[in-house]
């Protein structure tokens, strides 16, 4: 380590020594007061990883030490992260990868065990589990069943692994969602690592494969969501390549009134930021409103940065950063570690201290925030509780405009089972009657047919989740039922939740309103929502419902949830449980009662809703340290049917040739020590052109797999039955599988063919309409490459790297669009495909592009170019010209690029030293 600055320093904590890089030594020299709490971890990350200049030199500290607020960012330093966290979804392929990794660096020349962690590594099962069974005691039971049975493959693999691998830790399955056990175990905020017989002390950062990952900027932990891509690199010792942001500095003030929760805070939060733009930027939060702001609520709202579009949305460590870390059962040497590291530091927060200097700023009286949702599509779009009933009937025209009228007026629905709150204002809308749990139901426009407790934003908090259960308690003193067509679930974030929850005497409460536990994981917010009951499925098949679900979540893009509910709403889990009772969201609930109790009286909303002192009183006397030791004593050690599982043994993973769920990927096939250079792309050909918010939920393969799909007839051919099928998301360790079901999305919709939506194109020069694998595959045979052309944030949502790697593989060499999300991007660059921007002013429509035409892009200059001419030639034979911005953003994207991706520019370099 070089310590040109001479910061190195040494800290006494519990009897032991450690050394650190002291920020204020270096203040000495620069005034570091000033800074945001972020980068005061940016720069010790760089005092620390300091190497003399090969990545980090004098010249990138003074950079952060001078940071102007008001710069726009230039200035590329690389930052390395203290550990990984991943899912399931995403770590299954970035294990995979490096499994093939081990064979590929043996064939270059190097040892399988050059392929490790070098930094903790640490995997949680959550994304597997489905709702297949819900609404009655034994539906934990049964998913978890299930679930084993789906994926025996993939957890041998992971099993393998565990093995093999040093630095690597898996938790199994039914312990909890990855950021709630992140944020309630994996933590260490301030970490400790001896190097070379000497202990040092630096400060917990984090690289998740989950775009969540920031919630655990809640307690002052930097970290942010990556593809795998980059998480594999980190994992392999790669820095991260990042222009020093700017930071947007959010104040809070005041506290939230009554009836307000955490949800209601971070949807107001969300929209406020998406408001001011903070893409690629740092968001922190500071002000007196701090003060009474509970860690689990900050946590909250750290989650959504990817819905407000931020890198991160940071707190700092203070006195309520450590009654949490107490609370969940920390060793009290550790929380006296984190205590005096920070004030060491200038990491501390104190009330009324000075503020930093921020690129701008925002400001929220927490007192002023009302109860809200958001949707029906994106999580950023917020409407007041008291607006719901107008904004479902004001989105419901556009989904409904294509469907066929039927014959004559529909018959006024009866007042039945207590949902007449319906009856009066849904009369002229289509109804399907249906037969449900015994009783005559009616479907309409607005039923309600999920409501789900899930997702790490919510079920991380105490207060949301004891809200819902004495809102649940309150409900059924007065006789109330949830409405038999709503698929209820509940999945707590952990076993921690359940236990407070029955220890509070709740749960009882919400499994009378249908919502037992039915597992620990992310199940409805990543769409493992699971069937809906055959008689609701044929009810809004036969007159083409327009059906909604509210859920905790943090996402609800279009065919994320369900591919048969159009409307999705994000909701507190209170909120959830209410219009679970209510079967609508065609229903005012400020004004219009939830039903009628079993004394004949219409209840409503405010019936039945806790007091915040209730709420407080309950979290007071339930949830305690006991708890949290208890749960994770032996977190990583795993149930029976975990620990049943057989697995091989080996440094190298024994293949096997008839998996369809792991499989060798071909990123390294053919793969030479010689580095190869960025040339231009020509004679390609245009596989989609799309409008503006493509997710990667559009792109990459995510939810049920048809059987009419090219991955459904893939599986039929290899002998998979479609009961058998599973999840795209369960099989990302098969590169046959995702790169069928890449663009495959049934809402995306290509404007090459007018806009209709599904997963198709037109190949070029035949004219035929083809699933868009079954054009790239036929283009590819022909050896030609591919394009896309799209709109603004192209490749928002979660961080999948299958997003970028399936694009890779159906031959797409370039995306030129009019923005891209951070993440994508990235992903991108990692995979080897080109990233391009259309000029201000200028996208595929404006330009003329049909995509008829064959495309070049010249000029590339082997990456030294910042811009670059695509040259379209049109059936007619006439050309247009126009310039692109190139975004390879950095120096090291460029050598990445060179490589082939950022996965072959780590090989070569491993098999480099071993030659040497």
């Amino acid at each position: 380590m070089s310590d040109s600055f001479a910061t190195r320093d040494q800290l006494a904590v519990n009897g032991t020594t450690y050394t650190y890089f002291s920020l204020a030594k270096l203040g000495q020299r620069f005034n570091l007061a000033r800074l945001p709490y972020s980068m005061k971890i940016l720069l010790e990350n760089l005092l620390r990883c300091e190497d003399g200049g090969m990545t980090v030199g004098k010249e990138h500290i003074e950079a952060v030490a001078t940071w102007d607020a008001k710069k726009e960012p230039d200035t590329e330093i690389a930052f390395m992260p203290a550990r990984v966290v991943l899912q399931d979804f995403t770590g299954v392929p970035c294990v995979v990868d490096l499994a093939a990794m081990r064979d590929a660096v043996v064939k270059l020349g190097g040892n399988a065990d050059q392929i490790n962690p070098l930094i903790p590594s640490e995997l949680v099962i959550d994304h597997s589990v489905q709702v297949d069974v819900f609404g009655k005691p034994e539906a934990l039971d049964l998913n978890g069943k299930i679930e084993f049975e789906r994926n025996q493959e993939r957890y041998s693999f992971l099993r393998w692994g565990q093995k093999a691998f040093d630095n690597f830790k898996v938790v199994p399955p039914n312990t909890g969602i990855v950021h709630q056990v992140n944020l309630e175990h994996l933590a260490r905020v301030v970490m400790e690592r001896t190097i070379d017989g000497v202990k040092y002390a630096f400060p917990d950062t984090v690289f998740g494969t989950d775009s969540h990952t920031t919630m655990i900027n809640g307690i002052g932990v930097l970290g942010w969501g990556v593809g795998g891509i980059e998480a594999e690199a980190a994992m392999l010792g790669q820095p991260s390549s990042m222009l020093i942001p700017q930071v947007v500095g959010f104040k809070l003030t005041g506290k939230l009134p009554e009836g307000a929760t955490a949800t209601d805070l971070v949807l107001t939060v969300t929209q406020m930021l998406r408001k001011h733009g903070v893409v690629g930027k740092f968001v922190e939060f500071y002000g007196d409103g701090l003060d009474h702001l509970p860690l689990a609520d900050r946590a909250t709202i750290a989650n959504m940065a990817p819905e407000y579009g931020a890198t991160c949305g940071i707190f700092p460590v203070d006195e309520e950063s450590l009654n949490y870390l107490r609370l969940s059962g920390r060793d009290e040497s550790q929380v006296a570690l984190v205590k005096a590291y920070a004030q060491a530091q200038g990491l501390w927060r104190t009330p009324g201290q000075p503020e930093a200097e921020y690129s701008s700023t925002l400001q929220l009286d927490m007192g002023e925030v009302k109860p809200s949702l958001a949707g029906p599509k994106r999580p950023q779009d917020r409407v007041l509780l008291s607006d719901m009933k107008a904004n479902f009937n004001a989105n419901l025209g556009a989904l409904a405009a294509n469907r066929k009228p039927k014959n004559g007026e529909v018959a006024r629905m009866d007042s039945e089972g207590g949902h007449q709150a319906q009856a009066d204002h849904l009369a002229s809308k289509p109804k399907s009657k249906i037969r449900i749990k015994d009783q005559d139901a009616h479907l309409t426009d607005g039923s309600v047919v999920i409501a789900a407790i899930t997702s790490c934003t919510n079920t991380s908090n105490p207060a949301v989740m004891l809200g819902a259960g004495l809102l649940a308690r309150n409900a059924v003193a007065k006789g109330l039922k949830s409405a038999p067509w709503v698929k209820t679930s509940l999945g707590p974030g952990s076993l921690v939740v359940t236990d407070y929850l029955k220890k509070a005497g709740v749960l009882d409460d919400l499994e009378q309103l249908g919502f037992h536990v039915v597992g620990y994981g992310c199940t409805t917010c990543i769409g493992n929502s699971g069937p809906l009951p055959e008689e609701v499925s044929k009810g809004i098949a036969e007159n083409d419902l327009v059906v909604t679900s509210v859920l905790s979540g943090n996402r609800n893009f279009e065919g994320r949830v369900h591919a048969e509910v159009k409307m999705n709403y994000l909701a507190s889990p209170p909120l959830v449980v209410a219009y679970a009772i209510a079967g609508t969201t065609d229903i005012d609930l400020t004004t219009e009662p939830l039903g009628t109790g079993s004394d004949g009286k219409p209840v409503y909303l405010k019936d039945i809703w806790p007091s915040n002192k209730e709420i407080g009183d309950f979290i007071a006397k339930t949830v305690g340290p006991e708890m949290f030791k208890h749960n994770y004593a032996n977190v990583f050690g795993g149930d029976t049917r975990w620990n049943q599982i057989a697995s091989p043994d080996g440094a190298k993973f024994a293949w096997d040739d008839a998996s369809t769920y792991i499989k060798n990927p071909p990123y390294f096939d053919g793969m030479q020590m010689a580095v190869g250079s960025i040339a231009d792309i020509n004679g390609a050909r245009v596989m989609g052109i799309f409008g503006d918010s493509i997710t990667t939920d559009h792109i990459s393969p995510a939810g049920n797999i048809k059987a009419s799909s090219p991955a459904g007839k893939f599986l039929q051919a290899r002998g998979v039955q479609p009961a058998d099928f599973n999840s795209y998301g369960s099989r990302r360790g098969n590169d046959d599988v995702m790169v069928r079901g890449t663009f495959a999305n049934i809402r995306i919709k290509n404007l090459m063919l007018g806009g209709e939506e599904g997963g198709n194109t037109i190949h070029y020069p035949t004219g035929e309409k083809l699933a868009i694998y079954d054009a790239a595959m036929k283009y590819k045979a022909e050896g030609v490459p591919l394009v896309v052309f799209a709109g603004k944030e192209y490749g928002t949502g979660s961080s999948r790297d299958w997003a970028a790697k399936g694009t890779n593989l159906l031959g797409v060499k370039a995306v030129v669009a009019e923005s891209f999300e951070r993440i994508h991007r990235s992903n991108l660059v990692g995979m080897g495909v080109l990233p391009c921007q259309f000029l201000e002013g200028q996208n595929a429509q404006s330009l003329g592009l049909k995509g008829d035409e064959v495309v070049s892009i010249t000029g590339l200059q082997d990456g030294a170019a910042k811009t670059a001419t695509v040259v379209a030639t049109r059936p007619d034979g006439t050309e247009l010209r126009f310039q692109v911005q190139v975004l390879l953003l950095t120096p090291k994207e460029v050598e990445y690029f060179r490589h082939g991706g950022i996965l072959h520019y780590v090989l070569r370099q491993l098999a480099a030293r071993k030659a040497a």
